[in-house]
């Protein structure tokens, strides 16, 4: 068994490459080989968001607190809350984030495959971001 004590690595500043806005990731934890799964919990300031992305195996989020948005490809902009598990399939193309007023905090995990966690690409832009949010 190991621990890993709150706070035991720094906070990171979510690149501007694959993120727009404010993003925090703490205490990122990758699991030795042969396990392959990783994850970060990642807050997200208000208006904040990734890029567009997939992942070779797939990602779950768990959403902590906040208000949040997430869309795959050709699919309505969502609006996600605490409590909410998302689940992407693996090469699915898709984004999340905070919403335009709330911050929103989320774990995410993925797993590697042949050493490869995510392929970002383009940003998402305020026209996509902003879309409606589905209605439930």
């Amino acid at each position: 068994m190991k621990i890993k004590r709150s706070g035991f690595a720094a906070s990171a500043k979510g690149p501007s490459d694959y993120f727009t806005g404010t993003v925090r990731i703490d205490a990122p934890f990758n699991a030795a080989a042969p396990a392959r799964v990783g994850g970060a919990t990642v807050t997200f300031e208000p208006g904040a968001r990734t890029a567009w992305h997939t992942h070779p195996l797939g990602q779950t989020l768990i959403v902590l607190s906040g208000l949040g948005r997430a869309q795959r490809e050709g699919g309505p902009v969502e609006e996600i809350r605490p409590g909410d598990i998302i689940w992407f399939d693996p090469g699915e193309k898709h984004w999340h984030g905070a919403s335009p007023t709330a911050a929103m905090t989320h774990i995410a995990i993925a797993e590697a495959l042949d050493g490869k966690v995510v392929d970002w690409m383009e940003k998402v832009d305020d026209a996509d971001y902003g879309a409606e949010i589905k209605a439930e």
